[in-house]
């Protein structure tokens, strides 16, 4: 591997600098001339520069699978979501016997309810299946009903939701790893350089055969309780690099999920969710105290640790509980309603907040009615933050885009397009958003050389501006996999500042 040195890079408020990679690590950091460069030398000229970005949560075939599905997040009723569905039918029907699969949809505020009479009405004899927008529940007309052998009124919801996306996304693994290698580019061209997988299919099977076949991305791959036992038994600790994979594909956490989610009214919490009554009305819990704990500390004594998902402040206690009572560490996937009681347990337990900002924008209004009252603890990243918790940043995508620069924006801006801020006590700074989307925030020796080049300096930038932002080029382990950075090494590339994050934005 040949060295290089990124010349007259400049830190943030501080000197232009030199950066010597080596062996795909940070081998120096240099005040810029003041010695001879290093290998193959490229003369960065000022430009913006910083560490890699990662996703610390996806579900990537399915990201990979969106593309080519029908959208029908804009839909603000069933009758709306039913007519996007004919308009596709009769625009573009599918071949015959295929199934129409569409995402994105969001009941949470809607004024109809989803049923599958009222898909029928609008699409006949094709099956549909549409799955929501947090991927908890399923709507379905009858057809898909009888082609898929869902027993239901139209709307399945958690483990039978599960089932059947899995079913639906059980796709050749060569069509598959085409989509995933095409989204990977897609990722690298936002800086991504790394993202933890939560995807259900076996991840690790999965990414070994795609990093061999030539696919460059770090990933860190989560297993569900279904295949706990196969990674213990084949002595894999979370942290463990895969052999053959080039050092980028990694044991990652043990996955189990304690509730459902807000939109679909399945969040285990304290307080009932408005309207509803009977075993539901507090929501779902997916998991027993006595099961959660089991699994967990024998994951621990692997040496594996947990990612548990918890949405409703109920599954929060029960997740941290869980930690406390096994020792074992980890992260507690979404936290987005808190009772302040465990704010500062994150931090004293070690374990990590792994949140999606974007979901503070896209749930706004589904919180604001179904969480009345309680919203001033809902996705609550500065009480986090103030509370000494590790946060770390992600897009749960499909749910939201994978696009750090999205996630970061949100996190600084609880504001879409247009919109006012919600709880804007809760906004965090840009230093903070890009620390918890990065897994080395600081360019130092002995770190790995995944580097991102950017058209401008992130602090000096608006939230739209942020997740717009220009990303130039993308390096892994010292080598390029996008944009002006693919030109090594006889470019020179000028342009605007070298931003690292400093001591005080850490």
């Amino acid at each position: 591997m040949i060295s290089k040195t990124l010349t007259r890079a400049r830190l943030a408020g501080g000197e232009l600098v030199d950066i010597v990679l080596r062996g795909g690590l940070v081998a120096d950091v240099r005040p810029s001339g003041a010695v001879p460069h290093e290998g193959v030398a490229l003369d960065l000229d000022g430009r913006v520069v910083m560490p890699g970005l990662w996703d610390h949560h996806v579900h990537f075939d399915m990201w990979a699978l969106k593309e080519s599905r029908l959208d029908v997040s804009a839909a603000r009723s069933a009758a709306e979501c039913a007519a996007l569905v004919e308009r596709r039918l009769r625009e573009r029907p599918p071949e015959p016997g295929a199934t129409l699969v569409g995402t994105g949809f969001q009941d949470g505020t809607w004024p109809d309810s989803p049923t599958a009479e009222s898909l029928d009405a609008r699409s006949g004899a094709v099956p549909v299946v549409l799955i929501s927008h947090d991927i908890h529940c399923a709507w379905l007309n009858t057809a898909a009903l009888r082609r898929w052998e869902v027993r239901s009124d139209g709307l399945v919801r958690e483990e039978d939701c599960y089932a059947l996306v899995a079913r639906v996304n059980d796709l050749p693994d060569e069509h598959l790893d085409a989509l995933a290698a095409e989204s990977v580019r897609r990722a690298h061209a936002r800086g991504v350089v790394g993202i933890v997988e939560f995807e259900r299919r076996p991840n690790l099977d999965a990414w070994e055969r795609r990093v061999r076949s030539g696919v460059t991305m770090r990933v860190a791959c989560g297993v569900y309780t279904d295949r706990l036992d196969d990674a213990i038994e084949r002595g894999l600790a979370t942290g463990d690099v895969l052999p053959g994979t080039r050092g980028l594909v990694e044991m990652g956490s043990f996955k189990i999920v304690v509730d459902g989610s807000l939109n679909t009214r399945t969040a285990w919490c304290h307080d009932a969710f408005p309207g509803l009554g009977g075993e539901g009305a507090f929501g779902v819990r997916a998991v027993g105290d006595d099961e959660l704990r089991e699994l967990v500390a024998r994951a621990h004594a692997a040496g594996i640790a947990s990612a548990i998902h918890a949405i409703g402040d109920r599954a929060n206690t029960l997740a941290l509980d869980t930690f406390e009572r096994t020792g074992a560490r980890g992260t507690v996937e979404h936290a987005q309603l808190l009772t302040g009681s465990d704010l500062g347990r994150f931090a004293r337990l070690g374990v990590a907040a792994s949140v999606q900002p974007r979901h503070v924008i896209d749930d706004r209004d589904v919180a604001d009615r179904h969480w009345a009252g309680r919203t001033e603890r809902a996705f609550p990243l500065a009480s986090l933050l103030s509370a000494g918790a590790r946060v770390l940043l992600g897009s749960d995508a499909p749910v939201a885009p994978l696009d750090p620069w999205v996630s970061i924006a949100s996190a600084v801006s609880r504001a879409g397009l247009g919109q006012s801020p919600w709880h804007p006590e809760q906004r965090i700074s840009v230093g903070q958003a890009l620390r918890a989307s990065t897994r080395h925030p600081r360019l130092a020796p002995g770190v790995p050389a995944d580097l991102v080049v950017l058209a401008a300096d992130p602090h000096a930038l608006g939230a739209q501006e942020l997740a717009a932002m220009p990303v130039e080029g993308t390096l892994i382990a010292g080598e390029p996999v996008y944009g002006a950075a693919g030109r090594l090494p006889d470019a020179r590339i000028g342009g605007a500042e070298f931003v690292g994050i400093t001591d005080e934005q850490r």
